[in-house]
């Protein structure tokens, strides 16, 4: 394994543990076995090492949600929300297939990128892979054409609010599932689960 695949697992790990303020460069350091200079080397900053680790699992995601997301704006049925929101499925599950959790820590990263103001990362994510953006935007609008740019600004804030809590806690809430419910739940029936919640309140009616 290369110097750098070393820097860049252990900084994901870490970065999805304890947060990207939470960890230092000393940590990620001492936990891929290499020097600090390394880092400085493949990397130049803590901020690229950031926007490197999410690059590899957008770089696979990208493509995937971006297709299945201009499949609902190009047609002629207009969508529902939670078509919208089941577009995300596959993608986010196919990181599975890339990485162990690879789902899970995802997830966890782009929570952490909210949670912790990093201000930056969400600027190099809609600029680096503008046609997610766009394409859920718009295939938002498509499925709720009544819904005012700064109403979907609010709404999807408050979805992104609870994506992030749901898979921050998401190991604990499929134990909860077992253990009060009987019931095995994966990552897939976690976020099957809060597909239609979030749909329902991206939907609800404007109240001015």
């Amino acid at each position: 394994m290369s110097t750098k695949t070393k820097i860049l697992n252990a900084a994901e790990l870490l970065f999805a543990d304890k947060g990207f303020n939470g960890t230092s460069l000393r940590e990620i350091t001492s936990q891929a076995e290499v020097n600090l200079a390394a880092v400085n080397y493949h990397f130049g900053s803590k901020k690229e090492l950031i926007k490197a680790v999410m690059s590899r699992y957008m770089n696979e995601l990208s493509p995937r949600l971006e297709s299945a997301l201009y499949s609902l704006c190009d047609d002629e049925v207009q969508p529902t929300l939670i078509d919208v929101f089941s577009a995300f499925l596959e993608p986010l599950l196919h990181l599975n297939t890339v990485k162990d959790n690879g789902t899970s820590t995802f997830l966890q990263l782009l929570g952490r990128g909210f949670t912790d103001n990093q201000g930056f990362l969400r600027w190099f994510l809609t600029t680096q892979y503008p046609g997610v953006f766009t394409n859920f935007t718009q295939a938002v609008h498509k499925a709720y054409p009544e819904l005012s740019t700064e109403e979907m600004f609010w709404r999807l804030h408050f979805t992104m609010g609870t994506i992030v809590f749901t898979m921050s806690s998401s190991d604990a809430l499929i134990d909860i599932a077992l253990n009060d419910f009987d019931r095995e739940v994966d990552i897939a029936g976690v976020i099957k689960k809060v597909i239609p919640y979030v749909a329902a309140g991206v939907s609800a009616p404007i109240i001015n």
